[in-house]
């Protein structure tokens, strides 16, 4: 934050998680539109950060909407408008199911494009920890980890 106190004269404490979670914020953001815009380039039409975020909570096996809305914490009709809209684009398939229960699973084009996500992040990996050794790497992954464990899911855990 750029000042120490509100506009009403409050104090606001410094705190160094707060500038994590807003780097963190801001990488995640750089990152989804760095992906999208790179995929789109590769001819992954219509890919965008939200949809690329939805995608990368899916497991490569069968996906059900009660479960993908549990994980991202969103209501089981918003899985289904953007699961339509992810089968529309050619992204993902809703096969038949018994009752509501429908399995939806990624199509080839669907594969590919995730495939092709994970070469572009691997190729990151260059740039991003090119000057680190591999142990490094291990204890930056862990101590985010333990940060993120720290908080919990979010979910009043």
């Amino acid at each position: 934050m750029s000042t120490r106190l509100t506009k009403k004269g409050v104090p606001l404490v410094e705190s160094r998680a707060l500038q994590l979670i807003q780097n963190a914020s801001r990488l995640h953001d750089a990152s989804a539109w760095y992906l999208s815009k790179r995929l789109v380039d590769m001819g992954h039409t219509s890919v965008t950060p939200s949809l690329l975020s939805f995608l990368g909570v899916l497991e490569c096996g069968v996906n059900y909407a009660s479960e993908i809305a549990r994980t991202l914490g969103v209501t089981r009709q918003m899985v289904a408008k953007t699961v339509k809209e992810l089968c529309r684009l050619g992204y993902l398939e809703q096969l038949d199911g018994a009752g509501k229960q429908k399995p939806i699973v990624f199509t080839e084009t669907g594969e590919g494009l995730m495939a092709d996500a994970r070469q572009l992040l691997a190729e990151a990996d260059a740039f991003l920890f090119g000057s680190m050794t591999d142990g490094e790497v291990k204890a930056l992954l862990a101590g985010l980890k333990t940060i993120t464990d720290a908080f919990g899911d979010g979910r009043g855990a």
